[in-house]
């Protein structure tokens, strides 16, 4: 039976690993498109019908061109921070559960990697390891453009970290567990999910969000005008691919954290009225997931191509002086209203 259970989740790291980056290269797709439709042009249109072959193309141009490293950088963390990116991003998606237990002959199949009992924390732990890819990259590259991003990053993360673990005390106290699978399954249906008694902590989890991904307005750490090109300004070849894809797969686990926490997860109105199977319930719910998700990915682009960037006094100034103080708010008003809820209903 051990065996098997190792083999059922090895499948699993197999197929969420593969879905990551798949979706991570045509998303990059999807941004060109998206841009294109917002600013009245068709977008990439050449490789395959419609550009579907695009990111193969891009993944083609990352592997085969020149590697260059700087005379004066150091090498070993030159290449370690675009490893330790890509790393904490593939990882970080362990202990998102996917849907329900899926039957196959007399073994159920859990579609989750771990569900172990403080995945939250496990969460925060891994996206706090991100920063310092960015930062031993910046540092490593021996440019003072480099460091500088590497620098905002680091604030940036800081700063926004904060806010964003108040905002889920929130939402704990909601929900009485750290587990990610608990978290889900406790938003059976529609009027349990989550951003209905937590649309405040909802709200500050998006904004730092957008923040942790290091996406527009919030993308000072590699701001073009300002810094070339941020941390990665030295890198070439795929390891600046392993940046770009890190900086999708953060937006791809991002968007499936917001839809797990706040939006249900794989649940969905009436699952349980429809008269349907469990296998067919859990393949619906994972289909309901991912549509979700999408609807997520697509926020993110529509907000890059819609908004300006931030000044970075203006960035530091949002998150010490407007989103700390709201978040500690909502866990306040949170505790009163369960406090209350508790004492007279």
């Amino acid at each position: 039976m051990e065996g098997a259970f190792i083999l059922e989740k090895l499948i699993l790291v197999v197929i969420v690993f593969t879905i990551s980056l798949v979706i991570a290269m045509y998303s990059t797709l999807a941004e060109r498109k998206i841009a294109g439709f917002m600013q009245d042009r068709h977008g990439p249109n050449r490789a395959g019908f419609g550009g579907i072959l695009q990111p193969l193309c891009d993944g083609g141009k990352f592997f085969f061109k020149e590697e260059i490293i700087p005379a004066g950088a150091h090498k070993p963390l030159f290449i370690l921070g675009p490893t330790l990116a890509i790393i904490t991003a593939c990882i970080s998606s362990a202990v998102i559960p996917w849907g329900q237990t899926l039957t196959i002959g007399e073994r159920e199949v859990v579609l989750q990697v771990a569900d172990i009992n403080v995945g939250v924390l496990y969460i925060f732990g891994v996206v706090a390891l991100g920063v310092y890819g960015i930062m031993l990259g910046g540092w490593a590259s021996n440019n003072k453009f480099s460091l500088m991003g590497a620098i905002r990053a680091a604030s940036q993360s800081i700063s926004y970290e904060i806010p964003m673990g108040l905002s889920i005390i929130a939402l704990l106290m909601v929900s009485g567990t750290l587990s990610m699978g608990e978290i889900v399954a406790q938003q059976s249906g529609f009027v349990n999910w989550n951003i209905w008694v937590q649309p405040l902590g909802f709200l500050i989890f998006l904004v730092c969000a957008f923040a942790e991904c290091n996406r527009v307005p919030f993308d000072l750490p590699e701001c073009e005008t300002e810094l070339i090109g941020g941390y990665h300004t030295e890198y070439s070849s795929m390891k600046l691919g392993l940046y770009m894809f890190s900086e999708y797969i953060n937006m791809f686990v991002s968007s499936a954290l917001m839809a797990a926490l706040y939006f249900g997860g794989y649940n969905f109105p009436f699952m349980y009225e429809l008269g349907l199977s469990q296998n067919w319930i859990t393949i619906i719910g994972v289909l309901v997931f991912f549509l979700k998700i999408f609807g997520f990915i697509f926020f993110f682009m529509w907000v890059r191509w819609t908004l300006p960037r931030f000044r970075y006094d203006q960035l530091m100034g949002l998150g010490w002086k407007i989103l700390i103080p709201l978040a500690i708010a909502n866990i306040v008003l949170t505790a009163v209203v369960i406090v209350v809820k508790d004492t007279y209903f």
